[in-house]
């Protein structure tokens, strides 16, 4: 593949790279407020029932007179007495608590407001049997993401990773100002859910436009400082949430900066290499040229043109005609494999993930500091699953972080609840060891799929050091090299894909091969006159 030796022409890794990739990883440090928002904005203050409004509190033990207490002599959350209980009070929950005749909360609810003065849950009173919708909410964040990166991935692959980047930009601004406005829950909802679309697309093509423009040796660099850019917004989310407690205010303070980055993002370049994939060869040389004048090598960019990229980028051209479909991930055995192993890593680390950091409160201590304790352990776990990378490889590095990431949590599952520090230590490691995962397969996924498909989402081969794949074919080109041409599964291919298999296997394949092969030279021949 002859298109990192084009970038390396044009400065390799010079001025443009430097201010393109800042310029498209600093909305990121929102993108991981937008996340976890609602660990703040629906967090669950201590609340209880609300007396009836005839209720005469000016008596002995007033409000006591009507809340039941629990066993660790609390009022409890979601009933009332139906009537004051007058006689002396009991903490152990017996007696006149015990006796007494107890309703739901059909005045509604009294909040504590010292902590978190406004959420959602206290606006709309998602508590007791309307809790559910509080999950609701950030289910239908996550639901979106999920939408978003199919219909926003499929986009990129055909209008370019610009276009889709400055569009989901204005979405997520509009769609998160709008949401710290909404009048109701379901059009928070509704807002909410445009929001996760929308930054799905910004997490995915953040890593493709800006792997697509850096050379092979600096994709893993480029990989690491995304992931750190966004462990430090887990850090600014903890300070904004402290100074903006409010949750409407919350929801604005980190969706209106989105304006300016949808502004700034008309001057990105798109990637040449998407160009050349679609067989736009006039613009893939200008956005070269265009690339070499900022890197200050104007020479060098002058000297392509384009009979010179069709010569270099001859190979890419035949063979990404017909291929650029996202069919092939089920149609293509290799794809297919690739698919399916990827799927099931996203879905592991993903579930697992936000499993951790979206109960926060659960850990029974301040939400801001286990905001800020979550953020720092992604630092030095990053940048252990760096040197992996760099030194072992994509896969080893894969299969330690879910690994470790699988025993904390199964080890936290049963430790009893009452030992708090052993299982928000654990719980902080696991999800060390988690964000080490996304690191990885944000790389990993953007590598190994060809710039055709590449924003469609143990077992897998290993790309370190490998060119990344611009066709369908460059994919399975990666292995060992098969004699000649073979047909499998309505995908062709020229050479087997490197995934691990047994020697039987192997050898099984190979004398098949040697079969089809020999109808197809008899008939080269024929073609020949011999």
């Amino acid at each position: 593949m002859a298109f990192n030796d084009l970038l390396k022409q044009v400065g390799g890794v010079g001025r443009f790279q430097l201010i393109q990739v800042t310029m498209v990883v600093v909305p990121l440090l929102l993108m991981a407020s937008h996340n976890t928002l609602q660990n703040f904005t629906a967090a669950i203050p201590t609340h209880h029932c609300r007396p009836p409004a005839n209720a005469n509190l000016s008596k002995d033990r007033g409000l006591e007179a009507w809340l039941p207490l629990d066993k660790q002599g609390r009022p409890k959350s979601c009933l009332r007495f139906t009537s004051a209980q007058w006689g002396p009070p009991f903490h152990n929950g017996t007696e006149a608590n015990g006796t007494g005749v107890t309703e739901p909360c059909i005045d509604g609810w009294v909040y504590d407001n010292s902590t978190f003065p406004s959420t959602i849950v206290t606006e709309w009173n998602l508590v007791c049997s309307h809790r559910a919708f509080r999950q609701l909410a950030q289910s239908l964040y996550m639901v979106g993401v999920l939408l978003g990166a199919m219909m926003f991935g499929y986009l990129a692959d055909r209008l370019g990773r610009r276009k889709v980047l400055i569009l989901n930009y204005l979405q997520t601004a509009v769609s998160g100002t709008c949401a710290a406005y909404a009048p109701n829950y379901t059009v928070y909802c509704i807002f909410r859910l445009l929001s996760g679309m929308s930054l799905a697309s910004i997490a995915i093509n953040c890593m493709t436009l800006n792997v697509e423009w850096m050379p092979i040796h600096t994709r893993a660099y480029v990989g690491t400082l995304i992931g750190y850019v966004y462990s430090l917004g887990q850090f600014l989310l903890a300070g904004i949430a402290y100074a903006v407690p409010h949750w409407r205010h919350l929801q604005l303070v980190v969706s209106v900066p989105f304006f300016i980055a949808f502004i700034y993002s008309w001057f990105f370049i798109e990637s040449a290499r998407w160009y050349s994939s679609s067989g736009r060869l006039d613009l893939t040389l200008r956005a070269l040229q265009k690339v070499a004048k900022i890197n200050g090598k104007q020479e060098e960019g002058a000297k392509l043109s384009i009979e010179v990229l069709r010569t270099s980028l001859q190979k890419e051209l035949t063979l990404g005609k017909g291929q650029a479909s996202a069919m092939e991930l089920l149609r293509c055995p290799t794809l297919r494999h690739l698919f399916l192993c990827l799927s099931m890593l996203w879905f592991a680390t993903s579930f697992a993930y936000y499993g951790l950091v979206m109960d926060l409160q659960g850990f029974g201590v301040s939400m801001y500091l286990i905001q800020v304790i979550f953020g720092a352990v992604d630092l030095p776990a990053k940048f252990v699953c760096f040197l992996v990378i760099n030194s072992m490889g994509r896969r080893p590095a894969q299969l330690a972080s879910l690994l470790l990431a699988g025993i904390c949590i199964l080890v936290n599952g049963i430790i009893p609840k009452d030992h708090t520090i052993i299982r928000t230590s654990l719980a902080v490691l696991g999800k060390g060891c988690l964000a080490a995962s996304f690191n990885c397969i944000f790389l990993y996924t953007g590598e190994l799929y060809p710039t055709v498909i590449r924003a469609v989402t143990a077992l897998l081969p290993e790309t370190l050091g490998q060119p990344l794949p611009d066709t369908v074919q460059d994919l399975k080109s990666r292995g060992e090299a098969a004699p000649s041409q073979t047909q499998t599964g309505g995908c062709k291919h020229k050479y087997l894909p490197s995934f691990p298999r047994s020697r039987g296997k192997q050898k099984q394949q190979q004398q098949e091969q040697q079969k089809q092969m020999m109808p197809l030279q008899a008939s080269t021949q024929e073609k020949n006159g011999l």
